[in-house]
């Protein structure tokens, strides 16, 4: 299989069921960003950390794909004439939310409380966490945005929500398994 199809020469892009549309269309980078997103999570996954959150990365990197081809099917050719799925694959689950909100309070439980905005940084590991938390809000809003206009399964839009939570409290507690410490946002006063 060859990897280049040179049918996008002129800008344009097949959607899952063949529709043809531009590459700057909402969908595209909708789910271009969710793939970016993807990578982001990877270079986590790469780093010097506990095996749990890789784990955890590696199901979430899966359930990035199936968000992926959820926004990437066209909602009009989504149903087959024989009346199944096009897009033959489990969905984004309540379970699947629950798992993220899940991790949270156990993390969440090992960290002292917050009580100011936390600047990012403070260890490359958790900056790049936080790069992938901004991504992620950045692909929820693309979604959103594309949920406004051809609405999809709506569970998608709150796992992006939930995950880029996810990742904020994740990034909070690889500072603290890494001894790296909060840079707490303290606004200067006005004199």
């Amino acid at each position: 299989m060859k990897i280049y199809t040179k049918t996008g020469d002129k800008g344009t892009t097949a959607l899952f069921g063949g529709t043809r549309v531009p590459k700057h269309h909402i969908r595209i980078d909708s789910y271009g960003t969710v793939d970016e997103l993807n990578s982001h999570l990877g270079l986590i996954r790469d780093q010097d950390i506990d095996n749990h959150y890789k784990d955890v990365l590696i199901k979430i990197q899966d359930r990035l794909f199936t968000v992926g081809a959820i926004l990437a099917t066209d909602p009009e050719k989504a149903i087959l004439k024989s009346g199944k799925q096009r897009l033959n694959i489990p969905k984004i689950s309540e379970g699947d939310i629950q798992q993220l909100e899940q991790e949270m309070d156990t993390m969440n439980e090992a960290l002292p409380p917050m009580t100011h905005f936390v600047l990012p940084g403070g260890h490359q590991t958790v900056s790049f966490c936080h790069i992938a938390r901004c991504v992620c809000r950045r692909a929820e809003r693309l979604a959103s945005a594309l949920n406004d206009l051809e609405p999809f399964q709506p569970e998608s839009l709150t796992y992006l929500n939930r995950l880029s939570d996810y990742l904020f409290v994740l990034a909070r507690k690889l500072s603290y398994d890494l001894q790296a410490g909060e840079v707490k946002w303290i606004p200067e006063k006005e004199s």
